[in-house]
């Protein structure tokens, strides 16, 4: 795919597509719904995309009244229920009808917040009944699904399922930035660096496994969107941290996996306690923090380079 040239005069991220990744609990939606907020704070257009297929609660979680029914429905199914959405691994051709103007979706397709928060979900597995198969083709929804407005082009943030299986179907080649949420765990940072080598491979021009494709023209297409990939880096903040010394411990670890926070949200009972009652997320604190996320995305601060830490990243006692 090709790289988008903003326009002269258009704020910095408009128009770009921000996935949120990280290991199962480690507040990947929670991060979703604030740095949702702080993008629509800083006037930016905001479109949530809830790309796991599993977990509940996003649209709640944002403000919305109820969840929008899936994509996958508007765009007629998996393959694997006779459907034409397939998966991005066997056929990475992309989906005809994604790029959509929203009075062309019907209404029951999508849900607002207050603040105008446009929210999609891709599909949850559970509606579609024992043996209907990978959730690739919901995958596949979340790299090519682009919502088309008059104005300003939305930033959307896309929140995908725990772990990197997503990241390494290729939707990462559609994502302009990377966000890794880490919880405090000896795993969330494992799982951060993994996809640290992941993005940095794919960087340096690594392509993807085709010799289970028969078809010359899949090779190429694929590789192709890898030679294209338009990710510019990725950002990496730290959740449900309890204390300064968990906040020091998890630097340690941070700094010897070669990753550097930007955020840091503290654990919140309030926050948990929206998520069990399936209600808005409240939290000043996390708010300061997302917006801190913003300033960096907009500075390109977590921007692929070829040796050495990003500048200007976040430290402990650092303020910015």
């Amino acid at each position: 795919m090709n790289k988008l040239e903003p326009d002269r005069g258009m704020k910095p991220l408009a128009g770009q597509r921000i996935g949120i990744f990280g290991r199962g609990g480690s507040g990947k939606s929670t991060c979703t719904v604030f740095l949702a907020k702080a993008l629509a704070e800083a006037g930016y257009t905001v479109c949530v995309l809830d790309a796991d297929s599993t977990n509940e609660g996003l649209a709640l979680a944002l403000g919305a009244d109820d969840a929008p029914e899936s994509l996958l429905d508007w765009l007629g199914g998996t393959v694997f229920s006779g459907g034409p959405v397939t998966c991005p691994v066997d056929d990475p051709v992309p989906i005809q009808g994604a790029r959509v103007r929203q009075e062309a979706l019907p209404s029951r397709f999508v849900s607002q917040t207050p603040e105008g928060i446009r929210i999609f979900q891709v599909g949850k597995m559970g509606p579609l009944g024992p043996g209907a198969g990978c959730d690739g083709p919901m995958t596949k929804i979340a790299r090519d699904f682009v919502l088309e407005t008059d104005g300003p082009a939305p930033v959307t943030l896309i929140d995908f399922k725990a772990g990197i299986e997503d990241a390494s179907r290729g939707v990462v080649t559609s994502l302009d930035w990377v966000v890794v949420v880490i919880d405090p765990s000896y795993a969330g940072v494992q799982a951060a660096a993994t996809m640290k080598t992941l993005l940095e491979q794919m960087h340096h021009g690594a392509l993807p496994a085709t010799r289970h494709l028969q078809s010359l023209e899949l090779i190429r297409l694929l590789e192709d969107s890898y030679r294209g990939a338009r990710t510019k880096g990725a950002l990496y903040v730290l959740n449900k941290v309890a204390d300064a010394e968990m906040e020091y411990q998890l630097w340690q670890r941070l700094l010897g996996a070669g990753l550097h926070a930007t955020a840091v949200i503290r654990e919140d009972p309030h926050i948990r306690a929206a998520w069990l009652e399936g209600g808005l997320l409240k939290s000043v604190p996390a708010m300061a923090e997302a917006a801190k996320l913003v300033r960096a995305l907009e500075e390109g601060r977590g921007a692929f380079m070829e040796s050495g830490p990003a500048e200007n990243a976040l430290v402990p006692g650092k303020t910015f």
